[in-house]
């Protein structure tokens, strides 16, 4: 029978099916990124572990440098499918793929660098903050410091008001939706400047309660009916050349229960509280947007 956290773990996607691992093996944008940033922070035999490996994709980059890699997966079919898939791949002998769970196992040894890609936009739904936070509390335990490098490093999160069209060929729908920040989309007004709202450090602790509220100057008229969450993870810095190496998630945008009339020249006022690792309408339950100075004098509509 499965325990609590496996329940969760699985609703919350440590068991998403693998075709899920096949779309990231084909999503372009997160694989070249992670492999430039692995390339760079992977010194010549370097000791290298992964929590939540997958496919082990990524592990494999480590193992161009490393000397040897523990990919640390949980769901016993990837684990399966990692092995098989290494095993047709140059250096795929240097990674060692455990089956355990990543809140749990530490390697037999020290690491110089530790990957860990349990995210998803707005630190939601997968227990990214949870198992480094955990990682970092029992390896200092068992081999005290320093930590390891950790990839990424660190994550910005922004929040943007947006007018978005809900209308589908005719059907009125306010949904969830997920943008290719690549992409223009035409259904999407901006309506602010994104607003940061929380910088995560994995080298400090990292609290899983993200609590916000702020101000976002209105740019243009419009009606504010979602708010956009923008998640940018720094992979790694590259300190020689002052800059760093990214990867952005695509946009997640969110409803607002109520639509806020806003012109330009207004202070929308925005509140939202969640845990890191929690469900999308954790978040939407809580999102609130108010003008702050209506030329009117009024104060208008509040979101749920």
């Amino acid at each position: 029978m499965l325990s609590e956290r496996e329940v969760e773990s699985c609703y919350l996607g440590q068991f998403i099916p693998i075709h899920y691992h096949h779309n990231m093996l084909m999503d372009d944008n997160r694989m070249r990124h992670f492999k430039a940033a692995i390339e760079h922070a992977v010194r010549p035999g370097a000791r290298v572990l992964e929590l939540g490996g997958g496919t082990g994709v990524l592990s494999w980059f480590a193992a161009a440098k490393a000397e040897k890699v523990w990919c640390v997966e949980f769901n016993p079919d990837m684990v399966e499918v990692a092995r098989r898939t290494l095993a047709r791949n140059v250096n795929g002998h240097k990674v060692e793929v455990v089956h355990a769970d990543a809140f749990e196992y530490l390697p037999p040894e020290p690491v110089d660098v530790v990957i860990c890609e349990m995210i998803h936009v707005g630190m939601l739904r997968e227990k990214q903050v949870q198992v480094i936070e955990s990682f970092k509390r029992r390896y200092g335990e068992r081999f005290g410091g320093p930590l390891p490098l950790f990839i990424p490093e660190a994550v910005i999160m922004a929040v943007q008001p947006v007018q978005q069209t809900y209308d589908f060929h005719g059907y009125q729908a306010p949904i969830v939706q997920f943008q290719d920040m690549a992409a223009c989309a035409h259904t999407t007004i901006e309506l602010a400047t994104p607003a940061v709202y929380s910088v995560m450090d994995f080298t400090r602790p990292v609290d899983t309660l993200i609590r916000w509220a702020g101000q976002c100057r209105i740019e243009r008229n419009g009606t504010v009916n979602a708010l956009r969450f923008i998640t940018r993870n720094i992979l790694t810095v590259v300190e020689a050349q002052s800059s760093t190496i990214d990867w952005n998630i695509n946009f997640m945008t969110l409803p607002l229960a109520e639509p806020v009339t806003a012109r330009s020249g207004d202070e929308l006022d925005v509140a939202f509280c969640y845990r890191a690792g929690g469900s999308i309408p954790s978040l939407q339950s809580t999102l609130q947007a108010a003008i702050a100075a209506p030329v009117s004098g009024e104060r208008r509509a509040v979101c749920a």
